[in-house]
């Protein structure tokens, strides 16, 4: 069953934005889209020619007719026009438990103002504070955060100031900067993504399909960062189409905003960031090593560690639970990157890994159930060519298929280790449930 997803927004008659690209870029997402018309405007690929903002009233009966009657698993806004519909807009989403991503929808592409100088006010001070993440360019992170934006730099601390208005993370969108773009997501932590530049004027409705990629992937249970980064990559391929409508500066493809690539490095991105999202929904601090834990996949071309996808700064056990330390990408791993490689050296259908705490109950409990195999480093060799591609030697002397999992007993200076292999990331996460189902059902601490 498709999740439900709704925005709050202004329509656009062109169909690059609003309503209507949030509506397309639902259904790429995979979620149903439902919506609330806060504004009808007539617009194409050249500008707006005329705008009405419906009444506060209709807004929140369209509203309330969604919401009475869907399970709305996440919510976006976008164009809100003036500061009655922003009051009855922020009242309505008090009362709904989804997560609400705030696209802080000021000016049109092309320079037409959609928001009252009253409406930026209750913006700030009324509906982020009830947002789980806003979406701001930077224009409108000036004007809310009163600041200026002249580089990184300035990007981290606007995101950052933006945050501090009350949202739960903020996504500060650098495009209108020279060089490649630069977004910036502050929350418990402040990162930054670039990609290069796709030189192409078809970016009319880029902030609306970035916003509705993310609710998408909040709506399908994603945690906040991983929908975030889904996002990015969503609204990168969009951008990236070959859509050509309009004899203006033209709409982006929103068709093409799946974030769901089947194969290749994408894919690998995809796969690594669902693992993280059950890791930080579900994975009990206590299973993470002291060095942290990480999540690698391997694409079908991967020879290098450079080639396998992985979490950048591994995943650490805070007092908010498992968190990444950073973004995914090929590259962000040597350690379980080397032994992922090693194996599949040997057994090439194994295609992801990672590495929880190792304890003598829990080594115990793992060898009852799956096939394991436990190497002693203690006797490897100091000119060794790796301590990670030793180890896949030693596991697959006289194998050709992989254990479902190694047992690392350390030695000085290393700390002991089970390190999980599986064909692919699904496989892999359902193998992390068994390993915390046992915590829970018994002492393997």
């Amino acid at each position: 069953m498709h999740p439900v997803a709704l925005t709050i927004a202004g329509s656009d008659s062109g169909g690059g934005a609003g309503i209507q690209a949030d509506l397309k870029t639902f259904e790429a997402g995979d979620a149903f889209g439902t919506s609330a018309i806060t504004a009808v405007t007539a617009q194409n690929t050249h500008g707006v020619t005329h705008s009405d903002i419906l009444a506060p009233e209709t807004v929140r009966a369209q509203i309330d007719a969604v919401t009475t009657d869907f399970d709305v698993s996440a919510v976006k806004t976008g164009m809100l026009g003036d500061a009655a519909v922003v009051d009855a807009v922020a009242t309505a989403l008090a009362e709904t438990p989804a997560p609400v991503t705030v696209d802080p929808v000021v000016v049109s592409q092309s320079g037409d103002r959609l928001l009252t100088e009253s409406g930026i006010a209750a913006v700030r001070d009324e509906l982020l504070p009830r947002a789980t993440l806003a979406t701001p360019n930077i224009p409108e992170a000036e004007l809310l955060a009163d600041t200026e934006i002249t580089d990184e730099t300035d990007l981290r601390a606007a995101a950052e100031a933006v945050c501090e208005l009350g949202p739960d993370a903020t996504l500060l969108t650098g495009g209108h900067l020279d060089g490649d773009p630069v977004d910036v997501f502050a929350g418990d932590t402040t990162s930054a993504f670039t990609r290069p530049r796709i030189e192409t004027p078809t970016t009319h409705g880029s902030g609306c399909t970035l916003s509705a990629a993310i609710t998408a992937r909040l709506a399908h249970g994603d945690a906040l960062r991983p929908a975030v980064e889904r996002g990015i990559d969503a609204v990168a391929a969009a951008i990236d189409g070959d859509l050509s409508v309009g004899g203006g500066d033209g709409p982006v493809d929103h068709r093409r905003a799946t974030a769901t690539p089947t194969t290749g490095v994408g894919a690998g991105i995809r796969a690594v960031r669902d693992v993280v999202a059950m890791l930080e929904a579900e994975w009990p601090p206590a299973l993470v090593p002291e060095v942290g834990m990480n999540v690698a996949v391997a694409p079908p071309a991967a020879t290098t560690p450079a080639d396998v996808v992985a979490v950048d700064g591994r995943l650490h056990a805070t007092t908010r639970g498992v968190r990444a330390a950073g973004g995914i990408e090929p590259g962000a791993s040597s350690h379980i990157a080397r032994f992922l490689l090693g194996v599949r050296a040997h057994d090439a259908d194994v295609t992801a890994a990672t590495n929880v705490r190792w304890s003598a109950a829990r080594e115990d409990a793992l060898g009852d159930r799956w096939d394991t195999v436990s190497v002693d480093r203690t006797t490897e060799p100091a000119d060794a060519d790796g301590t990670m591609d030793w180890t896949a030697q030693r596991v697959m002397a006289g194998r050709d298929s992989a254990p479902d999992a190694v047992v690392d007993s350390g030695a000085v200076g290393k700390e002991a280790m089970v390190r999980v292999l599986a064909a692919d990331a699904d496989a892999l996460t359902a193998k992390l449930r068994t390993v915390a189902s046992l915590e829970r059902d018994a002492d393997v601490a």
